[in-house]
């Protein structure tokens, strides 16, 4: 499974949501072969090609293209909540 995390520069909340995933990961053992983390200009091209894309619930719109094409596009209200994202993992049968 791919995973890719998506914030508005790509820098700071994207990275902290990279960390926070990677730790969902393995806490979970969900088999994951590559976490990417970029700006939303980025990852709105980029989205297709991962199984899973996280943002931030105000940019959830910008990856239509993607929740089109058949992925999964996760919204969070706390980007770097641990908690919320294994909840969200697990509604949408991740985990």
């Amino acid at each position: 499974m791919t995973f890719l995390v998506s914030c508005a520069n790509g820098a700071g909340t994207s990275l902290m949501m990279k960390l926070t995933l990677e730790k969902v990961i393995k806490r979970n053992n969900i088999q994951c072969s590559k976490v990417h983390h970029c700006s939303l200009s980025e990852g709105k091209g980029q989205a297709k090609m991962f199984d899973v894309t996280l943002c931030p619930l105000a940019f959830i719109k910008e990856f239509n293209q993607a929740i089109e094409a058949g992925k999964i596009v996760i919204g969070l209200k706390n980007p770097i909540s641990d908690k919320e994202m294994e909840e969200r993992l697990k509604e949408n049968g991740i985990i």
